[in-house]
C-alpha cells in the first residue's frame, strides 16, 4: 500500500512540473504574440555623414626641402592670377633649360607670336627680345634682358624634335651600287613639340604653357639628309604657327577675364529698403452735442 502511494505522489508531481511548464511556456508565446503586433519603434539610420575636411596641408617632409619655403609656396598659390593692364609683354626663342638661345634667330615662329599678341590689342606693347645683350643665363638671364625692354611679362618660346631614319624597301637596290645613290632608300621620321610658355618677370611665376604637337614622315635618297630633315622641320614649324599664336591669344584672354575688377565699377552693395511707416491716425474730434429743447 505504501508503494502504491509512493507511486502516485510521484506521478501527480511530474504532472503538475509538466502543467507549469506548459503555462509558462503558453505565457512566453502569448508575450511574444502581442509584441510583435503592437508598433515597432526603429531609430532612423546614419544615412547622411558630415564630409571630411579639406586637406591644404603637405604632409610629407621629402616635398619641403627646395628653393620656396612652405610660408611661400601658400602665399604664391593664394594669390589670384590674372593679366595687369596696360603691360608689356617680350616674345624670346630660348633653348634647352630655357636660357636665352644664342643662335641666330632665323626661326619665324616668335614674330608671329610677337604680330598676334600685338594685334590682339591685350598688351600696350609686344615685341621681340634679343639675346645678344650681355646676360646671365637661366632664369637670371632673362630677368635681365626683361628688364632692359622694360617688360613686365615675357613669352618664352622654343621647339624640340626628336628623329629616326631607316632604310626602307628600296635598300635592295643597293645590290645595284650606282642606282642605290638615287633612290628613296631612307625613310626619316620626325617628330617635335612647339612649346609658348608666359612668364611673369615680377614674381617669377609662369601663368600658362601652350604645346603644339607635330608629326612628319618623308622618303629620301642618301644626298644631303640633314639639310631635307631640317627642312621637314622647318616647314612642320611654318604650318603650325598659326595654332600656336591662337592658342596663345586664348590663353591670354582667360587672363584678362581674371582681372580684379576695379572699386568703381563693382557694384554697390544691395541695401534692404526701410520698412514704409505707419500712417498716423488722427482720432476724429467728437461732434458737438444738440442742444435738447427745454419744456416750457
Amino acid at each position: 500500500m505504501r508503494k502504491v502511494i509512493e507511486l502516485t505522489v510521484g506521478r501527480l508531481t511530474t504532472l503538475a512540473l509538466v502543467l507549469a511548464l506548459g503555462t509558462g511556456l503558453a505565457g512566453l508565446g502569448g508575450c511574444a504574440a502581442g509584441k510583435a503586433l503592437g508598433p515597432v519603434a526603429m531609430e532612423p539610420l546614419p544615412l547622411e555623414r558630415a564630409a571630411p575636411a579639406a586637406l591644404e596641408r603637405n604632409h610629407f617632409q621629402r616635398d619641403r626641402s627646395g628653393s620656396i619655403t612652405e610660408e611661400g609656396l601658400r602665399e604664391v598659390l593664394a594669390a589670384p592670377v590674372f593679366l595687369e593692364p596696360n603691360a608689356r609683354v617680350g616674345v624670346i626663342q630660348v633653348a634647352s633649360g630655357y636660357e636665352p638661345d644664342a643662335g641666330l634667330p632665323v626661326v619665324d615662329v616668335p614674330a608671329g607670336l610677337t604680330e598676334a599678341l600685338e594685334k590682339s590689342g591685350m598688351f600696350e606693347v609686344a615685341t621681340e627680345v634679343s639675346s645678344d645683350w650681355p646676360a646671365d643665363s637661366g632664369v637670371s638671364g632673362l630677368r635681365e634682358l626683361a628688364a632692359r625692354y622694360r617688360v613686365e611679362y615675357l613669352l618664352l618660346y622654343r621647339h624640340r624634335f626628336v628623329d629616326e631614319t631607316w632604310t626602307n624597301g628600296w635598300g635592295w637596290m643597293y645590290m645595284l651600287v650606282l642606282p642605290a645613290f638615287f633612290v628613296p632608300s631612307q625613310t626619316t621620321e620626325t617628330a617635335g613639340v612647339m612649346e609658348a610658355t608666359l612668364f611673369d618677370v615680377k614674381t617669377g611665376t609662369i601663368l600658362y604653357t601652350v604645346f603644339e604637337r607635330v608629326k612628319a614622315r618623308d622618303e629620301f635618297n642618301v644626298w644631303h639628309n640633314e639639310q631635307k630633315l631640317r627642312g621637314m622641320q622647318e616647314k612642320l614649324m611654318r604650318d603650325t604657327a598659326d595654332a600656336l599664336s591662337r592658342a596663345v591669344v586664348s590663353k591670354t584672354r582667360f587672363l584678362v577675364a581674371s582681372r580684379p575688377r576695379p572699386e568703381a565699377a563693382r557694384p554697390a552693395p544691395a541695401v534692404a529698403a526701410p520698412a514704409p511707416e505707419p500712417p498716423v491716425v488722427t482720432p476724429a474730434e467728437p461732434a458737438p452735442a444738440e442742444p435738447v429743447p427745454s419744456e416750457s
